[in-house]
């Protein structure tokens, strides 16, 4: 967080003389700046929206609606704003409810000073880097007729992560969405529905959202965060940006390659994550995801068609200039009694098994059914604890592509 950045802090209470006392408490910090104060729950919502602070101090109790839930609505809006709730109460039941709705900290009433700027500091530290990573970076261009433009300087953070496997029933989507909440826990993460023609990604997530990437890929030369953010349709329970598959087949050809390939790109300045769910046909738009990505998990299972689909996939990796380094392959539904270990399938396709995610006949079909991602609901599976290990493995082999990537770079002297 640069030096001289302040950190821009909402006051929210119903009671005046409150609202004055935590003023007087911050006046003295000159890394804080209080923007604005709000008096309701609601009125909070309208001033975030407008102000986009990097911290509120949100009183609990007030008369037209709770601090919770006014919380709670804030995250969606001002996902980069971090709440710290204030209460006179220290019920832990009131704490456990705060951190639900997205709250970054917990004070019991009245703070003492030390408390409460430190507080603001760790939550404005968390609150820029947010904001950094949401906000789309622009640079100045000057057009042909001598007016400046700001255009988005593409491809800069974000990494692509593509779920792909040349045979169905491997568990993409499964993964596709467990993955990308557990990606979403620690860095804002969008999923992309990328089997355009009968994608189920909102289903497993119980989105009814209208919205489908057919309100942004035939405007992906004019985007900009506002736009995105009002197609996008955000998971309430992790805060996930999905974007849906359209609602029939037939509108999928109105999805070039190019343009999911430029929509791809265009939210690499917005997610510091975007998985891409896909179908196991390579069509256009798959192609197109599959040459940009930063890493494909390639899944497989332990059925022999299944294998020599992945064997036929990587000869057309290989031929097409696929790295395949940046190939993570993985066996989904892993059952230890069928002889087919995937030591045995990488030795056979000179390409490492990184990870076995475990069969569950339990978990999985419930989790389907109700439309709940099971890392959400069942945190202390053996699945989800492998899903969280693929998580931190794709962040590994991410960050080693790059550090051979600026390796490889000859040097300037």
């Amino acid at each position: 967080m640069p030096a001289l950045e302040k950190i821009r802090v909402l006051i929210v209470d119903d009671i005046a003389e409150t609202r004055d006392n935590l003023k007087r408490m911050l006046q003295f910090d000159t890394s804080i700046e209080v923007i604005a104060e709000a008096r309701t729950g609601r009125e909070a919502i309208d001033l975030a929206n407008q102000h986009k602070p990097d911290v509120i101090l949100m009183d609990i109790n007030m008369p037209d609606m709770d601090g919770i839930s006014a919380t709670e609505a804030i995250r969606k809006k001002v996902p980069f704003s971090q709440v710290v709730i204030l209460s006179v109460q220290s019920d832990p039941n009131y704490m456990r409810r705060a951190m639900l709705a997205g709250a970054r900290d917990f004070l019991t009433k009245p703070p003492m000073i030390d408390e409460l700027t430190s507080a603001i500091r760790r939550a404005g530290a968390m609150g820029h880097d947010e904001r950094q990573k949401s906000t789309s970076p622009f640079t100045t261009v000057t057009g042909p007729n001598g007016t400046t433009v700001a255009t988005p300087i593409l491809g800069k953070n974000g990494k692509v992560i593509v779920i792909y496997s040349p045979k169905g029933g491997t568990g993409r989507t499964t993964i596709a969405t467990n993955l990308a909440i557990t990606l979403q826990a620690s860095e804002k993460t969008c999923l992309i529905d990328g089997s355009l023609q009968f994608g189920d990604v909102a289903v497993f997530l119980n989105q009814q959202g209208k919205n489908t990437i057919l309100d942004l890929a035939p405007r992906v030369d004019e985007l900009d965060p506002d736009v995105v953010q009002e197609v996008m349709v955000t998971h309430a329970a992790s805060g996930l940006d999905v974007l849906a598959a359209p609602p029939r087949p037939e509108y999928s050809e109105e999805v070039s390659g190019e343009q999911f390939s430029k929509l791809i790109q265009y939210l690499r300045q917005l997610y510091a994550y975007i998985v891409v769910d896909t179908t196991s046909y390579l069509t256009e738009t798959v192609q197109s995801a599959l040459d940009i990505a930063d890493l494909i998990i390639l899944l497989t299972t332990q059925d022999i068609p299944a294998i020599k689909s992945i064997n036929l996939f990587l000869g057309i990796a290989d031929a097409t200039g696929i790295n395949r380094k940046r190939i993570l392959f993985v066996m989904n539904k892993y059952d230890k009694k069928i002889l087919i270990t995937p030591e045995r399938v990488g030795e056979s396709l000179r390409q490492e098994i990184s990870m076995a995610i475990p069969m569950d006949e339990h978990i999985v079909p419930i989790s389907v059914n109700k439309g709940v991602p099971f890392v959400l609901e069942q945190k202390s599976a053996p699945i989800t604890r492998t899903i969280s290990s693929l998580a931190d493995l794709c962040r590994q082999r991410i960050d080693q592509l790059a550090a051979t990537e600026i390796d490889s770079k000859p040097s300037r002297k």
